[in-house]
């Protein structure tokens, strides 16, 4: 009975081994065939030894060692991945569903989905991602017409006007350029001086420097091309300033070839005083005519919060003259702000130095500013006004006609 149990251990060894090792079975699992053999031994043959007996708990503890281990290679899955597959099959079946579900959604506004508390909130969630992608794609469609549009206009245009790439026009165009820098060469040597005063740097934000910067350039365009083009000085102007560096990424390469004087000493260190005039919106002081002895000194300041008496009191402090533009004198002020942006103070000022008519300098300033023209007596002008802002109004309209009644004649009443 001995020598049939040995070859029964062998043959089941024999046969079970290459099975465990074919399906990746590991070594912990042997010592089970091997009671299970055993125990089918013992079956059949209940008159063998005691030492060859069955162990219950040793079986029971292999049983569980092996069933532990199996479990826990199944959860060392991490479980991010395995809570994001299943957000995703929540996605997916909410868009089968007919809800509005983004179609392409990144993990972070996944995760963020899933952070949700309550499922209103995640329905909520998904509705601005579907709406966000909706106008990404309105948007885009939106830039390829116009992008095909242009295009399209531009192969028009070359096909019915060939003569804008000819070679006269590029010539036209060379030679007219080499006539705004000879104006502008001349100009640094006779031309009157013009100063921007590059000291209110730290008095702006960064978005309010780039706006001033851009200003200015149009402003050196604008001169460039004028008949008699100012002399410009950029003064306490710092090296490696933001103003610097937002001046060389507009004009790149050819901010050193611009001709224009960069200097960082202050006016008052290269003129006289008694000549120096601080162009400012709070001045006290009207301009009255346009002189070409004087030197006028602009503030590069663009301030969207309106920042009144800045330039004013710098030119106090160093004891300059000061003047106002005759807004009011020729212009019927209705709302807004006395401030010009720097292109329109450049474009006004070449006017005057050119025609010396204030109307037609005073064109430039934006017409939503003002209702027209000065050509009547200032009083009526001044009810005609009144009457405009009662109108505009149109709360307490019957305060306004007693008040009216009061201080105006009967043809200036309110029907």
């Amino acid at each position: 009975m001995q020598s049939a149990n040995v070859l029964l251990r062998k043959i089941v060894r024999s046969s079970v081994l290459p099975f465990a090792a074919q399906n990746g079975m590991k070594n912990d699992w042997f010592p089970l065939s091997r009671t299970l053999s055993l125990s089918l031994c013992l079956k059949q043959d209940k008159s063998c030894e005691p030492s060859e007996k069955l162990d219950l708990d040793e079986w029971k503890k292999v049983m569980r060692s092996g069933f532990q281990e199996e479990v826990g290679e199944t959860v060392s899955e991490p479980k991010e991945l395995s809570s994001l597959a299943a957000a995703r099959e929540t996605l997916e079946m909410w868009r089968l569903a007919g809800r509005a579900v983004p179609e392409n959604i990144s993990e972070e506004q996944l995760k963020t989905f899933m952070e949700c508390p309550s499922k209103s909130a995640k329905k909520k969630y998904l509705k601005y991602l579907h709406l966000k992608e909706l106008y990404k794609k309105s948007n885009k469609r939106k830039m390829d017409e116009k992008r095909e549009g242009r295009l399209e206009a531009q192969d028009q245009a070359s096909k019915t006007d060939g003569t804008k790439k000819s070679s006269f026009v590029c010539l036209w165009s060379r030679t007219m350029d080499i006539a705004y820098n000879w104006r502008a060469a001349q100009s640094m040597i006779f031309g009157q001086p013009l100063v921007f005063d590059m000291s209110y740097e730290k008095e702006m934000s960064v978005r309010e420097v780039t706006n001033t910067v851009r200003q200015i350039v149009m402003s050196e365009s604008c001169n460039r091309r004028s008949v008699d083009p100012f002399h410009i000085h950029f003064c306490n102007f710092k090296d490696d300033s933001l103003y610097h560096r937002e001046f060389v990424k507009n004009y790149r390469g050819a901010w050193d070839k611009l001709l224009i004087t960069v200097t960082d000493q202050c006016y008052t260190e290269i003129f006289p005083k008694e000549k120096l005039v601080y162009l400012t919106a709070d001045s006290p002081k009207v301009m009255k005519a346009f002189d070409h002895d004087k030197i006028y000194i602009v503030g590069s300041m663009v301030d969207k919060s309106i920042k009144t008496g800045v330039s004013l009191a710098r030119a106090k402090r160093l004891g300059l003259e000061t003047a106002a533009l005759p807004l009011e004198k020729y212009l019927l002020w209705s709302t807004g702000a006395k401030n010009l942006t720097l292109d329109q103070m450049m474009h006004i000022l070449l006017t005057l130095k050119d025609t010396a008519d204030w109307k037609k300098a005073l064109e430039f300033v934006p017409k939503r500013k003002y209702c027209g023209f000065v050509d009547k007596p200032v009083k009526e002008l001044k009810r005609t006004l009144d009457l405009i802002n009662t109108l505009k109004l149109g709360k307490r309209r019957e305060e306004e006609e007693k008040r009216f009644a009061k201080n105006y004649p009967r043809k200036y009443k309110l029907k």
